[in-house]
């Protein structure tokens, strides 16, 4: 430690602890173990550099601004420097009024730097200077003594008052020189000290009535100070008997508490003169001094004037006197010490309170310093700090009188976003006392919850043919935090459609979470597809949540029925069906297929006749579409018969389609074909003679064609391989292309059907034919047939083409479906055969739809 007024600062020793007291202090801040000490004269000018506290402290000056170190004090004695971290002195340092007569003068304070919190304990010690000179109560003291007093008799002086301390207090008084008194320097209990002066010789007032003296009061400072004051002695006549005081030291205690008008204490004094000189008087020797007591003159009587404060002052000495009437005077000295009562409340005082406390804060972390003030002593100001309630806080000593508050338990603001904080600190005193100080810890927020939908996943239907652009849906999601934390955006995260594709069907809203259609959807491209929304904050780093949205898309009957069969030719003509004459009632003619590409009531068909050359003849089903021979054929009924069927859906409103059936009644093929090439006759003459040319030259390309088939059988009939035959099974038609219609996979047709058209001239025959496979052990041989225009044989069937084809469109599973020819035999003698056709598959979704051919 350096000397007075450097300014120097010194480090406290760390006081030695037992051994097992290191894991303890260990929980403690550096501040416990060390304290920064500074030793500075009183009575600095402000401003003046009292210490390098930051240096002292260990911080590097680039540091101050960010540490923000500072002082905490209830009286701001010091001040910190924010650029260099010297502490200066920022107001008036007078010792004798901050610690009075104490020995010692340290003025404790705490520094608190702040990022990272901590503080730490200073203490400044005062030295006092010789800057008050000693002072007596009276400048003039009248003694009026007795002639007849006796060499060595004493008589007490009104002592000087120096409110320094140590060498620069109050050390000696003189006398001026005479011959008749000295002086006796005393110490009172308290170390103050009195002079006391002596008779010496006999006095004579005959010889001299008065004397004047100086007595002067010393210090020892440098440079020292006195002051002086006049003695003024009266010689009186003889009063042979002073009074006398029972004791010379009167001490009595009082509590701090006791009230104005209880009486102390009395003194007595005696004398054993008589008459006037017998009648003893009582005051103080140094009027004035002590208001807070009062004096009887009379009965020696004190009694309390005002009330006493012990935290104020905790000691009383004063001299009385008594003066007999004959003037001479004895004087004792009362001690009055005040006894402390439990008469202060406890404070606490909360330091360094932050604006938030961040609900992330790790446990134990700092939230705030308190101090507990307690003016009491003893028992009386020790004091305990409870935290009251059930708050996630916790108190822990720091030093003595000083607490931190930090945090015990997880905080969550979502939950609690702020809390009431009650401290209550309470004494020891009998009876304790108590306070409670309350501040709100508001907690701030961070981005610790995610997003949370309001339904674990979403389902909307919408039906097909929507206008683009309209809202389908919405999502919501919420946040419970604040601000940007809470602000919640939507996108959409993933998708079963292709990633080219998603952008035109549907986008999100980004702030609102509203899904819109940007196309118009189509039932029968796409059912149904799954969308992965993401809401996500705006927080850092941002939390999301996904919630899944799985849109319908309802079917609307936009699709009329599309029929199957009768189909047209290439050409656009109407195909024919074939009757036998001899069809019985209830015989299946043929079937009308239709399919719709919508689904449920949409697609369930019906079928009605719209218009009939004999509406008794025929019978239509309703759901089936098969054409029935309603009664048998009479001689009178037409042998050509025209059907016009309307196709149906189950739509609001419904859709329909319609199909033209041009049925024939014959035996055989020959009767058919010379029946086709009729046309009705135009009334043109021109065009009527254009038909007949075009019927003649179709009917020499039948006869030629004949021709040619009737060759190549005769040939083939010498062949010795049978199989050659298999060209002409039902599966063949003719050397014409087949026509295939597409097939369908809504639930509207029973079987798969396979049609083919043949051409020869203007004859034209519609085969349908079922997809049902042969039996592997069915054999198909030809021979001649001189009545049909195909040689057709069969080990188990022989019937004409005609008949052949009656069974495929009935969908018998014995028939036997053709799907591609096969050849045998020679290059001359090639024959064609008609291989087994599978059933057409079923078209998948996405993908294109595929038929199987049928060739006959």
């Amino acid at each position: 430690m350096r000397g007075m007024g450097s300014g120097a600062a010194e480090r406290g020793q760390t006081h030695r602890r037992p051994v097992l007291l290191p894991f303890l202090l260990s929980l403690f801040c550096r501040a416990l173990s060390e304290q920064i000490r500074y030793r500075i004269p009183e009575e600095m000018p402000m401003g003046s550099l009292v210490g390098n506290l930051a240096k002292d402290l260990g911080f590097r000056v680039l540091e101050l601004p960010t540490r923000k170190l500072r002082i905490s004090s209830e009286k701001s004695y010091f001040a910190v420097s924010s650029e260099t971290g010297e502490l200066l002195v920022s107001g008036r340092l007078d010792r004798e009024q901050i610690c009075g007569r104490q020995p010692v003068c340290a003025l404790d304070f705490e520094a608190v730097a702040e990022n990272p919190l901590n503080f730490y304990h200073v203490s400044v010690e005062i030295e006092d200077i010789n800057d008050h000179a000693p002072k007596f109560a009276h400048v003039f003291f009248d003694l009026q003594i007795s002639e007849s007093a006796q060499p060595g008799t004493r008589f007490i002086l009104g002592s000087a008052h120096d409110a320094d301390i140590g060498t620069n207090a109050l050390q000696n008084y003189q006398l001026s020189p005479n011959e008749y008194f000295s002086l006796v320097s005393k110490e009172k209990s308290d170390g103050s000290k009195y002079p006391e002066m002596v008779l010496k010789t006999p006095l004579d007032r005959e010889k001299q009535k008065s004397y004047s003296l100086t007595l002067t009061a010393l210090d020892l400072g440098e440079p020292p100070l006195s002051s002086t004051a006049q003695i003024q002695v009266l010689v009186t006549d003889a009063n042979d008997n002073p009074p006398v005081f029972s004791q010379e030291i009167y001490r009595v205690s009082l509590p701090e508490n006791a009230r104005p008008g209880t009486t102390v204490l009395q003194v007595t004094a005696t004398d054993q003169d008589e008459g006037v000189n017998a009648e003893i008087t009582f005051s103080f020797s140094e009027a004035g001094l002590r208001p807070e007591f009062d004096l009887n003159s009379n009965t020696g009587e004190i009694i309390i004037l005002n009330t006493l404060d012990f935290e104020e002052i905790k000691e009383y000495s004063f001299v009385l006197e008594a003066k007999d009437g004959g003037g001479m005077i004895a004087q004792c000295t009362v001690e009055i010490e005040v006894l402390d009562e439990n008469d202060n409340v406890p404070e606490v005082i909360f330091q360094s309170l932050p604006n938030l406390i961040m609900e992330d804060s790790e446990l134990g972390t700092l939230v705030a310093l308190l101090k507990i003030r307690d003016k009491d002593s003893g028992h009386n100001g020790e004091v305990i700090c409870k935290l009251e309630g059930d708050t996630p806080f916790k108190i822990l000593t720091s030093s003595r009188n000083t607490y931190k508050l930090v945090t015990e338990r997880v905080l969550d603001r979502e939950k609690n976003p702020e809390y009431n904080v009650t401290i209550t600190a309470t004494d020891r005193g009998k009876p304790p006392l108590s306070s409670s100080s309350s501040v709100t810890l508001h907690i701030g927020d961070v981005n610790d919850n995610a997003p949370v939908f309001q339904q674990a996943s979403y389902v909307v239907y919408v039906a097909e043919n929507n206008p683009p652009g309209a809202s389908i849906a919405q999502v919501s999601a919420s946040d419970p935090d604040l601000g940007p934390n809470g602000q919640v955006s939507y996108s959409i995260a993933a998708s079963d459609l292709e990633p080219r594709a998603l952008l035109s069907y549907v986008s999100v809203s980004e702030q609102s979470g509203v899904v819109f259609a940007q196309r118009a959807f189509d039932h029968e491209q796409l059912r149904s597809f799954e969308l992965i929304l993401q809401a996500r904050d705006h927080g850092s780093p941002a939390l999301s949540a996904n919630v899944s949205l799985r849109v319908l898309v309802g079917d609307r009957n936009d699709n009329a029925p599309r029929v199957l069969y009768p189909a047209l030719a290439p050409d656009g003509s109407a195909l024919f069906d074939t009757v036998p004459r001899a069809a019985e009632p209830g015989y299946l003619v043929t079937k009308v297929v239709a399919v719709d590409a919508d689904s449920g009531h949409n697609a369930w068909l019906s079928y009605h006749v719209l218009q009939a050359s004999d509406p008794g003849l025929f019978s239509l089903g309703l759901r089936t579409g098969e054409v029935r021979t309603a009664r048998a054929l009479g001689e009178r009924d037409a042998a050509r018969q025209r059907l016009v069927v309307a196709v149906r859906d189950g739509g609001q409103p419904p859709l329909s389609a319609t199909a033209t059936l041009h049925l024939v009644f014959a035996d055989s093929l020959q009767e058919v074909l010379p029946d086709l090439s009729d046309r009705p006759v135009p009334p043109d003459p021109q065009a009527e003679l254009q038909f007949y040319l075009v019927v003649a030259l179709a009917l020499i390309s039948v006869l030629f064609l004949l021709a040619v088939i009737l060759a190549i059988a005769l040939r083939l009939r010498h062949s010795s391989s049978h199989e050659a035959w298999g060209c002409f099974q039902p599966g063949m038609c003719t050397k014409s292309g087949p026509v295939v219609q597409p097939n369908y996979s809504e639930g509207t047709l029973p079987y798969s059907y396979n049609l083919c058209v043949a051409h020869t001239g203007k004859t034209e025959f519609n085969f349908l034919q079922s997809s049902d496979p042969l039996s592997s052990g069915q054999d198909i041989l030809c021979s001649e047939s001189p009545g049909t225009l195909f040689p057709l044989c069969n080990s188990r069937l022989q019937a004409p083409l005609f008949t052949y084809w009656e069974r495929i469109v009935t969908g018998r599973p014995s028939d036997v479906p053709c799907s591609h020819i096969t050849k045998t035999g020679s290059s001359q003698n090639q024959l064609l055969g008609c291989s087994e056709i599978q059933s057409p598959r079923l078209p998948q979704k996405g993908k294109q739809d595929t038929y199987a051919p049928g060739i006959f």
